[in-house]
């Protein structure tokens, strides 16, 4: 067996060159740990953000890295003390940072969910970051209640549409923005009222937001504060800076996801059961990751984009 391994990572920040594909050592099993062979990872904002060093102060890396967050695959080994799972067993998770764009893990076995019979690697590989992250973020102002209502920024997106059937199982009155192709699939989601923002301005349409789920950033989010009720609050995702952003007697409030496989399992046996919808936007080679990368940083797209090490 080869003791090396295909990976990508960089070496110093910059643009879509900096990515590169490269042969590294093949990890072991530690205490509590398993070997994964990676079958397929999910692409994700955070991979071109550290690429092109946004986050290097806030997050010290070493450099080299591997990048990726999320992965889907198979148990290759087990290592001492780990007990979970079984050399052959499917499993799936997030990296609580990064390494999933490599063909083998080593990984905590409590880090890990089982991946259900009736869910294929690839759509597996679309969930632990987002279906994990829009739960959360739709929670972390405090519980959701009948009749609240919730505007959704990026609604079509990973964590978007997640969070609009999140919150339209609470009986929350649900509002999402979302492009005029994606319209009626939001709407299938389950969303009351879906404003084309390619067309409308979400503030002249709704007003009276409990809670705001901003999944964009930028001026969206200066926008989304004159639409909010006396009490509400904004969540984001995309804006680090939202609390020095917040205007006087406004709520806002920075999210950052953590793991939760325990959470990411239930989840998991819902999307295979059909009881929740998850959909793939793209799902692209190994070798293809750099520019799908460079894609997620420029290119608004529908569904999760996921890379197929089989392909």
């Amino acid at each position: 067996m080869s003791t090396t391994q295909r990976a990508l990572l960089i070496h110093s920040y910059g643009g879509a060159e900096a990515v590169q594909i490269a042969e590294i050592e093949r990890p072991a099993p530690g205490q509590g740990e398993v070997l994964v062979r990676v079958r397929a990872a999910g692409v994700n904002g955070i991979d071109w953000k550290v690429r092109q060093g946004h986050v290097r102060n806030a997050f010290p890396l070493p450099l080299p890295i591997v990048l990726g967050a999320e992965m889907a695959g198979v148990v290759e080994a087990v290592g001492s003390g780990a007990s979970r799972f079984g050399v052959g067993d499917r499993v799936m998770g997030a990296m609580g940072g990064l390494g999933a764009y490599a063909e083998f893990l080593a990984v905590s076995e409590a880090s890990l969910s089982p991946t259900p019979d009736a869910l294929d690697d690839v759509h597996a590989a679309a969930m632990p970051v987002a279906a994990v992250a829009a739960w959360n973020s739709l929670h972390h102002a405090g519980p959701i209640f009948a009749g609240q209502r919730v505007l959704i920024h990026g609604a079509a997106g990973g964590l978007g549409a997640y969070a609009v059937q999140y919150a339209k199982r609470a009986g929350a009155e649900v509002c999402a923005t979302a492009g005029t192709a994606d319209l009626d699939y939001v709407r299938s989601l389950g969303a009351d009222l879906v404003i084309d923002y390619q067309s409308q301005r979400f503030e002249n349409v709704v007003g009276n937001i409990d809670l705001v789920l901003d999944y964009v950033g930028g001026e969206v989010l200066e926008r989304s504060w004159q639409v909010l009720a006396h009490d509400g609050v904004i969540v984001g995702t995309s804006s680090p800076d939202i609390l020095a952003r917040t205007p006087a007697n406004r709520r806002g409030l920075w999210f950052m996801n953590k793991p939760d496989p325990v959470l990411l399992e239930k989840l998991a046996k819902e999307v295979a059961s059909g009881t929740l919808q998850s959909r793939l936007g793209e799902v692209v080679s190994f070798t293809d990751i750099p520019k799908a990368i460079e894609r997620n940083r420029t290119v608004s797209r529908t569904g999760k984009v996921v890379a197929d090490f089989t392909l």
